[in-house]
């Protein structure tokens, strides 16, 4: 590989790695921002509110967090084969299964707000109370953003650790 090659990949590396760690970014932030501001409104017991809430929650969800979802294995990938990694190294794996777990915690949540938006929509339309079933759904959709949240701290934490010359994450 000539020096001019050599710098091209480095190059190329290094806007697919910021490319990553930005992906990463946005789909940490917005989920917990997404949690803090729908957990808020919820606890503000404020039909108007958990309603408006919900709707930007859900706008939120597909705009930034599906969108970064996608970037990162894309990403990710790339940067293991452009990084010479091999893909099925212990803490690569690790990163998959997390990751994945994060993923099916998100699904089902994605479901529920859209659920949670809709009572809330209703209730505030024809003037009632919010119905048990939502009650239901957004202790579900609390309890399921946990596993999600600790798993991409976990991501991150493998990431960084195995960024560390010598280091080993495991």
């Amino acid at each position: 590989m000539t020096t001019d090659e050599s710098a091209a990949m480095t190059d190329l590396y290094l806007v697919v790695q910021w490319l990553h760690v930005l992906s990463a970014t946005v789909l940490f932030g917005t989920g917990i921002g997404i949690a803090f501001f729908l957990w808020a409104a919820h606890l503000g017991g404020d039909v108007a509110t958990i309603a408006g809430v919900s709707r930007l929650v859900v706008r939120a969800d597909w705009i930034f967090t599906a969108t970064a979802g996608i970037v990162q294995p894309l990403s990710g990938a790339l940067l293991i084969r452009l990084g010479g990694w091999d893909p099925h190294e212990d803490w690569l794996l690790l990163t998959y299964a997390i990751y994945g777990l994060a993923f099916l915690c998100w699904a089902p949540v994605v479901w529920l707000q859209l659920r949670i938006r809709d009572m809330a929509t209703a209730a505030l339309r024809d003037g009632t109370a919010l119905p048990p079933l939502y009650y239901t759904y957004i202790r579900r959709w609390f309890l399921l953003g946990w596993p999600a949240f600790i798993g991409l701290l976990l991501v991150f934490w493998l990431m960084l650790a195995k960024a560390v010359p010598g280091a080993e994450p495991l």
